[in-house]
């Protein structure tokens, strides 16, 4: 009796060291990128932090020395995390998750608003630690986990499962109050979950919820109440952010007044984080801007348009997270710098001063990275492909 066996075909490498591995099957355009992303935040941070040391008596580029800091700490550790398998990447983003998680609740207890009154940070001495940060990209790739689960058979039932989490990490962020973390975090779980293969009524109706808890806010909060009156009023106060940072990006026209010479940023409380685009306008000038604002678009597509490759379902849901959190946290940032939607706390990847920011960024952005890479999968796609 002839026994006939079937075995996967084994792609083999010339370079089988991990680093070899690695450099053959991460995408180097996206890494290429992100560096170059970096590099500009600190070009924009050289002119954003000196008004913020000189307000705490500390020297011009107390602040500009701690970004350096921690942007290589972000590259290094987003190119370590880019070698990760996915199995790996799940595992570690499922532990973060629980860390994060129980970080977050216990904010009411230990955490501080810095006067800006959320209570969203903890201070550790050397720098404060915001857990949401982390919480996100560990929530979209254990979300996408349980997602994945689901769809086998007999398998649990992961998608209400993270549907709970999302509700209930978007209510905890909500009370802080932190709204536009809140919308974020449901905004990548709705991504995956339409990849997943939700209807489309179903969709709608989940968004009528969403639109339900902001009407709720608006008549029951006074902190969301005022930020949706202004943003719908006609008239701007010139001495509110937002008007610092319109008059800021007026003033600095195409090519911008110079490195150094903008004012506007004297005047901006958070011209090195929430505003920081502003301040990039008024020095550098709209081409500047143009530029981060293609990365942002680049970084993004790319990654869906890789992800549409995926066969993987856990590699495809936690992927699509991953770059909604990262494309729309910057679409946010821009649109309330540019008025186009209301005022909201959130920073802009790469850009923007902090340290658990930037580091959180780069936790996710690895874990991206990881996800893209090629596997043998994709060599016999290629090859039924015939490229």
């Amino acid at each position: 009796m002839t026994e006939l066996a079937f075995k996967e075909p084994q792609i083999t490498y010339p370079d089988a060291s991990v680093i070899g591995r690695w450099w053959r099957t991460v995408d180097k355009l996206s890494i290429a990128a992100l560096i170059v992303l970096i590099l500009t935040g600190l070009l924009i941070g050289f002119a954003a932090s000196p008004p913020l040391a000189e307000k705490n008596n500390l020297p011009d580029f107390h602040y500009v020395i701690r970004h350096v800091v921690f942007a290589i700490m972000a590259v290094g550790g987003m190119l370590v995390l880019s070698m990760f398998t996915p199995e790996q990447v799940r595992r570690n983003a499922v532990r973060l998750f629980a860390v994060a998680l129980v970080a977050l609740l216990l904010l009411p207890v230990l955490g501080t608003d810095f006067g800006k009154g959320a209570v969203r940070w903890y201070s550790l001495g050397f720098m404060t630690l915001q857990p949401v940060e982390f919480l996100k990209p560990a929530f979209v790739v254990t979300a996408a986990w349980m997602m994945a689960a689901s769809a086998q058979p007999n398998g649990p039932p992961g998608v209400t499962i993270s549907m709970v989490f999302a509700g209930g990490i978007a209510l905890a962020l909500a009370l802080q109050p932190d709204f536009g973390q809140a919308m974020l975090v449901l905004a990548a779980w709705g991504v995956m979950f339409f990849i997943w293969g939700a209807s489309m009524i179903l969709i709608l109706v989940l968004g009528a919820g969403v639109i339900g808890g902001l009407w709720f806010a608006y008549h029951n909060s006074e902190h969301v109440a005022r930020r949706i009156d202004a943003y719908w009023s006609t008239e701007l106060d010139p001495t509110t952010q937002l008007g610092y940072a319109t008059n800021a990006i007026l003033q600095g026209g195409l090519f911008g007044v110079g490195a150094g010479e903008g004012s506007v940023k004297w005047s901006l409380p958070d011209a090195h984080t929430d505003f920081v685009i502003a301040v990039a306008a008024e020095e550098y000038g709209l081409l500047l801007c143009l530029m981060v604002i293609g990365l942002f678009l680049f970084i993004t597509l790319r990654a869906f348009s890789k992800l549409m490759k995926e066969r993987d379902m856990f590699a495809r849901l936690a992927g699509a997270g991953l770059a909604t959190l990262f494309g729309l946290q910057a679409v946010i940032n821009i649109g309330v710098t540019l008025r186009l939607l209301p005022a909201k706390g959130m920073t802009l990847p790469f850009i923007s001063y902090g340290g658990s920011s930037m580091l959180a960024v780069a936790l996710g952005m690895g874990m991206l990275l990881a996800l893209t890479r090629k596997r043998p999968q994709d060599h016999v796609t290629d090859m039924i492909g015939g490229r």
